[in-house]
């Protein structure tokens, strides 16, 4: 049974997963030796996305570096509303000595705190067998579910690797035959000094049609190429959109442009697959599912033509559609009636809440 702690806003309960998070040590200690340039320009760039949140979620930059177990549990867990969290690893051990946010540092937290957390794990085609042993050593002792894939990272000579590569085919067929369903991928705004068309979406089209059982959660929706994720999105059932970057990132900062990206997603992509995930610790999550739960589409000539947000896709997006991938037991009072033509009749909710509630 997981504990829960539900966020509730005029009567309606969310059940809040968040899909994309990190525990990471970007501390100098932990910088590669003659490496520091680009170790200090990683976790530079994230203090930069860092302050598009509201000024007064900002932290110093010594604390930015190397957050505390505390601090994590305490921003999600005791006020961020998030019921459970899913770590998203990312290795970068070109210039981060143990790497930057590991499987293995993620999943301490995941064993000390039942029910909270669900640790992914990653793989690099260009490791090779050698990759190939450590993903079945990684799904034998974490239970992986889902990885995560950084396709611009930097290894040996290589300064990425594509989805679609023969090699990249190889692990993706070991990862399904190993139980592993979801298969996140970094496609969004560059980080120094990774290269910005190591993140192009287009390596995802062909391995989700040629993958169809593993599910492909794009994180940060490809962004800036919000036109290239959308129309590969919509016809490719198993593609998904992770929403970290675009409500962190834009909507206190760039507020008209976050309608504009959520438009379009909304539009195209669908409230069914689209993902919340909030980043930590580029921000916290506090302020971005309160003002999500908040938010409506403007009324403004220019997005009319964009869908409006029921409660039901909030919802959806805040939770229910991470729990489905993840096979996360939702409580009762959360649940959406089964049927489409239910969600927006709020007596008939309430009264499929009531039986619910009776039943449970």
């Amino acid at each position: 049974e997981r504990p829960t702690t539900m966020y509730e806003k005029d009567g309606e309960k969310y059940f809040i997963v968040d899909s994309h998070m990190h525990y990471w040590d970007a501390s100098p200690q932990n910088w590669v030796p003659g490496r520091e340039n680009l170790a200090k320009g990683w976790i530079d760039c994230f203090y930069g996305y860092h302050q598009l949140g509201p000024p007064e979620t900002h932290w110093d930059w010594e604390k930015y570096c190397k957050y505390s177990e505390e601090d994590l549990m305490h921003d999600l867990f005791e006020v961020g509303h998030v019921d459970v969290a899913i770590f998203q690893s990312t290795y970068l051990k070109y210039w981060y000595t143990n790497g930057f946010n590991t499987t293995e540092r993620n999943h301490t937290l995941t064993e000390k705190y039942p029910g909270k957390f669900i640790t992914n794990g990653r793989f690099d085609p260009r490791e090779g067998d050698a990759g190939l042993r450590q993903l079945e050593a990684d799904v034998e002792r974490y239970g992986l579910k889902g990885v995560k894939l950084y396709t611009a990272e930097w290894y040996e000579d290589s300064r990425g690797y594509k989805l679609s590569d023969p090699e990249a085919y190889r692990f993706l067929a070991r990862a399904q035959e190993l139980g592993i369903k979801n298969v996140h991928v970094h496609k969004g705004p560059t980080i120094w000094p990774l290269d910005k068309d190591a993140f192009d979406v287009s390596d995802v089209d062909h391995a989700a049609t040629d993958f169809p059982d593993l599910n492909f959660i794009v994180e940060h929706v490809g962004l800036p190429r919000i036109e290239d994720f959308c129309f590969m999105a919509v016809q490719e059932p198993n593609v998904y959109a992770g929403l970290s970057v675009v409500i962190g990132g834009l909507m206190h900062a760039r507020p008209k442009f976050f309608a504009k990206v959520m438009g379009e997603l909304l539009f195209w992509v669908g409230e069914d697959k689209m993902l919340f995930g909030g980043d930590y610790n580029i921000w916290v999550p506090k302020w971005q599912v309160e003002g999500f739960v908040d938010w409506q589409m403007p009324d403004d000539e220019a997005l009319t033509d964009y869908p409006k947000l029921t409660t039901a896709t909030k919802k959806k997006i805040l939770g229910l559609n991470a729990a489905k991938l993840y096979d996360i037991p939702v409580p009762p009072e959360c649940r959406l009636p089964t049927s489409a033509d239910e969600q927006d009749t709020p007596g008939e909710q309430l009264v499929t809440e009531a039986a619910a509630a009776g039943s449970s």
